[in-house]
């Protein structure tokens, strides 16, 4: 198959939603759009707002054909969300995993750890306990459902009406899927839901061609990908395993190619995602972009000397400040001094910090690889690169994409990056005191 050159990509993140335009032939982004994706909180629960969306991504994609002529469309989006249609139609809005819902009676038929490598998440971030409260709160709204499409493949059916499903948005953390059998776990079976599934496109393939009624041409629409696996895509087969890309944006998530599983803790926020290949990838992960954003009103570049000062003085975030996710999920987040007394240049230089910690934290559970690339906004900041080399001692490079999600999501129609290796590794941390400040950090937290 010829790859398109201008390849449209749709990039649904937490926060944010992108119409990016990738140049397949340099890898370089031509164009973008975004919007806020702010949830509703009418109707029976907080809900993505899809005919925003769907306005929203109509409208991008009619203006960036016009602008530079697409020749392709695929799609990435984030995890733990799906729709479930009754026919074309939403039976019920597509929830907002951040809702806390009660499944009640879900523990008795939840599969163990050690089937789906899936550790029970609050709320409903296990993609499996939404589609059992759903079931169970809305029972006739439920039994109308005709299909459950993961989230990337149901804006693949908006686009071109052919309904699938895909592996690593079956596989982050949903309780569905058993990555070392290759297949639907035994909670699909036990709810009666396996029907409900249409059948599995790899996630690097074609689903089909945009509507007619959409008035742009009969392009290719690829069958879409997790978004974390969409920053991972580019890297399979670049380098030597074990190695580990960290994904950031309103998550941080640590994936270890050719990691162990076995430091891997269903209690601390650790699991195994599938790759666009069906295979296992360790994972930890923590809130990083939004607990950045709490530690951080006002960002401002810190100095030497404002790093200097946050470390002399031991000036520390301790975990979380999202409860009941990362790999300490049970601790309450504070400062150790009262942050109003700090300058933004010290505020984001300690946050920074806070960062890196507890990305090296993320790295004991789902292994450290032999170097660590950086995608996302952290990749942007200097100083999380500079002390997250010295935590960890192997090479960490920044990506030169902004958006590793957008790039990676374009190669989805075969392909591979255009660009070179990686530049020089980020230079360690040589600021005298931040071993010591590292280890006041997690005897802080130790029990």
């Amino acid at each position: 198959m010829t790859i398109p050159r201008h390849i449209a990509v749709i990039d649904i993140g937490k926060t944010n939603a992108k119409v990016v335009l990738i140049d397949s032939t340099t890898s370089t982004q031509l164009a973008s759009r975004s919007t806020p994706n702010v949830v509703r909180r009418d109707g029976p629960y907080p809900h993505a707002d899809v005919e925003m969306l769907w306005r929203f991504i109509c409208d991008s994609l009619t203006a960036l054909h016009a602008e530079h002529r697409m020749d392709g469309i695929s799609i990435t989006t984030h995890g733990a969300t799906a729709a479930l249609m009754a026919g074309d139609e939403l039976a019920l809005p597509v929830l907002d995993y951040e809702h806390p819902i009660v499944p009640e009676g879900y523990e008795a038929v939840r599969p163990p750890f050690a089937e789906t490598l899936s550790p029970r998440l609050p709320g409903g971030l296990n993609l499996g306990a939404q589609l059992f409260w759903q079931a169970q709160t809305f029972p006739a709204e439920f039994s109308r459902v005709t299909a459950i499409l993961t989230y990337p493949q149901y804006w693949a059916f908006r686009l071109t009406g052919a309904p699938a499903s895909e592996l690593t948005s079956l596989g982050c953390h949903t309780d569905l899927w058993a990555p070392d059998r290759n297949a639907f776990s035994t909670l699909v079976d036990t709810m009666g839901w396996r029907s409900l599934f249409p059948p599995i496109r790899p996630a690097i393939s074609t689903i089909g061609t945009l509507r007619p009624e959409l008035g742009l041409p009969s392009l290719p629409v690829t069958t879409g990908i997790h978004d974390s696996n969409a920053s991972l895509l580019p890297h399979l087969g670049r380098h030597a395993e074990p190695f580990t890309i960290l994904s950031t944006g309103t998550w941080s998530i640590a994936m270890t190619v050719g990691g162990p599983t076995y430091a891997l803790d269903p209690g601390r926020d650790s699991l195994a995602n599938v790759d666009a290949h069906g295979r296992p990838v360790p994972t930890a992960r923590f809130m990083g972009g939004r607990e950045f954003d709490l530690l951080v009103p006002q960002i401002a570049e810190p100095s030497e000397a404002d790093i200097e000062l946050v470390i002399d003085q031991a000036i520390m975030a301790l975990p979380s400040f999202t409860p009941g996710v990362g790999p300490y999920p049970d601790h309450q987040g504070r400062w150790t001094v009262d942050p109003d007394t700090l300058t933004p240049a010290q505020r984001t230089a300690a946050a920074s910090l806070y960062l890196a910690l507890m990305a090296r934290t993320c790295l004991s559970l789902c292994g450290l690889g032999r170097s660590i690339t950086l995608e996302g906004p952290l990749a942007r900041n200097q100083l999380f690169g500079a002390a997250l080399t010295q935590l960890t001692g192997v090479p960490v490079h920044a990506s030169g994409d902004a958006t590793g999600t957008s790039l990676g999501a374009s190669l989805l129609f075969g392909g591979s990056l255009s660009q070179g290796e990686p530049g020089a590794p980020i230079a360690p941390l040589n600021i005298p005191g931040f071993d010591a400040y590292s280890e006041r950090w997690h005897q802080r937290l130790a029990p």
